[in-house]
């Protein structure tokens, strides 16, 4: 029997018992929140299960297409290296509601295993639940007992809730359920070991093809079980799994429901299929996995999800991609392929599921879309893998997040590529760079991004901004409108543009647009994969005719001075730090700069010093610049020039040299013509960012005169408080050295005043509970003459619990000091306490065992933390 006939034998034979045959429910699960995609066939009937519906009829059969790959049922990454997982699968189902119960339901199951489909009896077993003492449930002998009059009883098996007992959640219908499991091995292996030792061990071909749920039972809120008014049946079969074992077969993609599409991908890729499962089979791996998920992803868009970047949309992305790159790497299809398998699909299912012959060309449009998206990133995103530094044998968070983010490889796919090399991957790193990520995009979540109105066809922007910054020339290719959080943001597209996209670090260009007479302002430029996009103020009235494109000149020299002294200083910390001194990242623009380098130790004073004095030395020596445009990349090595680690170039590169001995890089950046354009470098700040990694914010051109200029008046203003004092640093040191000595004084002053407060103090403890309890609020201004007065008390009491609370510089502060034999022992704990108490003051805090202080904004709940305090003792 054919696919086709199985399924409609199934459904014939169940018309044929009064079962309303109904149509399946779109795959993607739209009105559920806690799923995605209908994952088993019950889903759309949830409803007539919880009691929120009433059914029309009290029978119903029907075929489910369903998804596993996400939650619960995350299977994606074991399709196609074994014989029997899918993404997406079909699910033979009847229902009976509050009508027929067991008897019934095994009766026509091995009616219709047996006798319709004429599967071999002795090759069947069947499973049910042994009971559960914990839940006072009994063994379902009444099964057993309707089992009996078709099947040996040394064929029906027992086995335990975890097998055998069904659950729609947490609450809610639920009860023991019956599995019919076939034995598909041959004869010999048979023969030498009983099938019935392999029920539920994981054999890919003894396997579960049915199961039969008798719902009778309620799970309450508090987990007990009462007995539903009604009973119900809920039937599960497994399609692909039935046709393997109807037609013979020890694979699901064996079955006809797959092998002609395994067939057209052999004859694309001229690779033949030797259906083996070993993880070297890559060829066959790969013609499994296209087969699979070309399903998945068709009939998901058939159903209205379009892949995208969240949610449902995502889970559709990381199948097709995962398909991609399979045929990508090990059937060495280079171009978009899963779209033309959609044909044969949409007439292999046209009888059962014609919404995707309905669609047929849309759908392929849409998936082509995705594939020519994602094929641009994937090589790159190869490369972008094969440069990562994996000495360790283990792929970093941040790395594995880069090549999600960047080039879009889902975690999985990955996880995939880092498994073939015999590599692991921070999944911990990777968890906390994605999360970032999210809590970046709730803030961005009003974003809505229009549709591109394409005015003409292009091959792409060119960039001919190294060279002019004004042309006249330029054409409008398209445009579009994006709205973030309410305010609206124009784009726009020209076929070439002397404006630079933010990249490589540096911020993009500003500048003019001029329509005709009408002038629109470039607020930035940004880099869209390889697109150049034009953020303007506003629309132009008219997008026709040649466009003046004009750069901000004084901005985009600024830009320069600072991107060329930055590879100025990362030459100079070479000669100063070391080699090992490679940079790390960077951020540049017309302000200021922000490096990134290695190095496992602050930079002293002196080689900072070093620094700046080197590379003002070069800027001085004014060095012409060298540029080299489309060098090929082996010439560039022998060159000499620097390339980055972890960077993957192209055949060609662009080489920028200011001394071939001193600096000489690959960049897409702009540049300065001589070195001399950039005036002076000052470095404002070095500091860590990472283990290993320094960073050096500094200032060139207007932007350093003007921070000197701003240090030489403050100077001056420091001076004239001084009486224009000749030498104002000893003058300063005078100052801090009398304030010094009157801190002393003040210090004493309030250390004779805690003293004093001792002694009324030490009066005031009272015995509670059989420790020594004291809690007062302080006329104190100072925390650490409070902490010295209590530590001295508890020194002196011992077996003490002391709660002070003081107003300091206006805000209230609680101190808690605890014996550190009472802490020992649990009796008390002041980082627990303080905590409690802090609430009083409208704040927070917390410590150790022994000692915790608290800050808050209420002064005037000091009073009734203090009271507070008496009470917890």
């Amino acid at each position: 029997m054919t696919a086709n006939d199985i399924r409609k034998a199934f459904l014939d034979f169940f018309q044929s018992k009064q079962h309303k045959i109904v149509p399946s429910a779109p795959i993607v699960n739209k009105n559920d929140p806690t799923l995605l995609f209908i994952n088993a066939g019950m889903n759309q009937f949830k409803d007539y299960f919880l009691g929120n519906k009433t059914p029309e009829v009290r029978r119903i059969a029907d075929t489910q297409k369903c998804l596993r790959v996400s939650g619960k049922h995350n299977d994606l990454e074991e399709v196609g290296r074994d014989s029997y997982h899918q993404t997406m699968f079909e699910m033979l189902g009847n229902w009976s509601f509050g009508d027929y119960f067991k008897e019934e339901a095994i009766a026509w199951a091995w009616e219709l295993l047996t006798e319709v489909y004429q599967l071999d009896k002795d090759r069947l077993y069947v499973s049910v639940f042994e009971g559960d003492e914990s839940e006072n449930l009994s063994p379902d002998m009444e099964a057993v007992d309707f089992w009996k009059k078709w099947i040996p009883e040394d064929r029906i098996l027992y086995f335990d809730k975890k097998d055998n007992f069904w659950e729609m959640g947490a609450t809610g219908p639920c009860g023991p359920c019956s599995e019919i499991h076939i034995d598909l091995r041959s004869d010999e292996a048979r023969a030498k070991l009983d099938g019935k030792l392999l029920v539920n061990a994981d054999d890919p071909l003894v396997v579960e093809i049915w199961n039969l749920v008798f719902i009778q039972f309620n799970r309450k809120a508090d987990g007990s079980l009462e007995n539903l008014p009604e009973k119900h049946i809920d039937t599960g079969m497994g399609f692909e799994r039935l046709c393997m074992a109807m037609q013979g077969k020890t694979s699901n993609y064996d079955t006809d429901l797959f092998s002609p599409f395994i067939q057209l991908i052999e004859t694309k890729s001229g690779i033949k299929y030797t259906n083996k499962y070993e993880e070297s089979a890559k060829s066959d791996i790969a013609m499994r996995v296209v087969a699979d998920h070309i399903r998945a992803v068709a009939f998901a868009i058939a159903d209205g999800q379009l892949p995208s970047n969240n949610g449902a949309g995502y889970v559709i992305r990381r199948i097709l991609r995962r398909a991609v790159r399979y045929y990508y790497s090990f059937l060495n299809i280079k171009e978009p392929y899963l779209h033309t398998l959609i044909p044969l699909l949409a007439e292999k299912f046209e009888g059962i599921f014609p919404e995707l012959k309905a669609q047929e060309s849309q759908v392929a449009k849409i998936i082509e879309g995705e594939e020519k998206t994602f094929l641009a990133t994937l090589d790159k995103g190869l490369k972008r893998f094969d440069a990562l530094d994996k000495s360790s044998g283990n792929i970093g968070g941040q790395e594995a997040f880069e090549l999600y983010d960047t080039y879009g490889f889902p975690i999985d796919l990955t996880r995939l590529i880092a498994e073939e090399q015999g590599l692991t991957i921070d999944e911990a790193g990777f968890t906390k760079a994605l999360q970032a990520q999210k809590d970046r995009a709730k803030a961005d979540a009003q974003k809505a991004v229009g549709d591109w109105t394409e005015l003409q066809d292009s091959d792409g922007v060119e960039f001919v901004g190294y060279d002019d910054l004004k042309i006249t020339d330029a054409k409008v290719v398209k445009y579009r409108t994006v709205t973030q959080k309410g305010k609206p943001q124009f784009q726009i597209v020209l076929d070439k543009t002397p404006f630079y996209g933010e990249s490589g670090g540096q911020r993009g260009d500003t500048g003019l647009l001029v329509f005709g007479e009408e002038k629109v302002s470039v607020i930035d430029t940004q880099k869209e994969n390889d697109l150049t996009i034009h953020i303007v103020k506003k629309m132009p009235s008219a997008f026709s005719g040649n466009i003046v494109a004009e750069v901000n000149a004084k901005k985009r020299l600024a830009t320069a001075r600072n991107h060329t002294a930055v590879h100025l200083m990362h030459a100079a910390l070479h000669e100063i730090l070391g080699e090992h001194a490679l940079q790390k990242g960077q951020d540049l623009d017309d302000k200021r700069l922000r490096f990134d380098f290695s190095h496992f130790q602050k930079m002293t004073d002196e080689e900072k010093a070093q620094l700046e004095t080197l590379v003002n030395q070069k800027i001085r020596e004014n060095i012409a610049l060298e540029e080299y445009r489309n060098m090929p990349i082996e010439e560039a090595k022998a060159y000499g020039a620097m390339m980055l680690f972890g960077e993957k170039y192209g055949d060609t590169v662009r080489v920028i040299t200011y001394d071939k001995d001193f600096s000489s890089e690959l960049c897409g950046g702009t540049h300065v013509p001589a070195t001399g354009e950039i005036g002076y470098f000052k470095i404002l700040s070095e500091g860590g960012v990472a283990a290993g990694v320094r960073r050096i914010e500094a200032v060139t051109g207007e932007t350093a005169e003007a921070f000197y200029n701003k240090e030489l008046e403050t100077l001056g203003n420091i001076r004239g408080l001084f009486k224009n004092s000749k030498d104002v640093l000893r003058s300063v040191q005078q100052l801090q050295d009398e304030n010094k000595a009157l801190n002393k004084q003040v210090e004493a002053l309030l250390a004779q005043q805690a003293q004093a407060l001792k002694g009324q103090l030490q009066s005031q403890f009272k015995p509670k509970n059989g420790i020594n309890f004291l809690a007062a609020k302080l006329p104190l201004g100072d925390s650490n003459a409070i902490k010295t007065l209590a530590y001295e008390l508890e020194r002196e009491q011992g077996n003490a619990v002391i709660v002070f609370g003081a107003e300091i510089k206006g805000k209230p502060q609680l101190m808690v000091i605890v014996s550190k034999d009472l802490a020992e022992a649990g009796s008390y704990h002041a980082g627990n306490m303080v905590r409690e108490l802090a609430k009083n003051i409208k704040g927070g805090g917390g410590g150790q065992a022994f000692f915790a202080t608290a800050g808050g904004t209420n002064a005037a709940g000091l009073d009734a933390a203090i009271t507070a305090a008496e009470e917890m003792v």
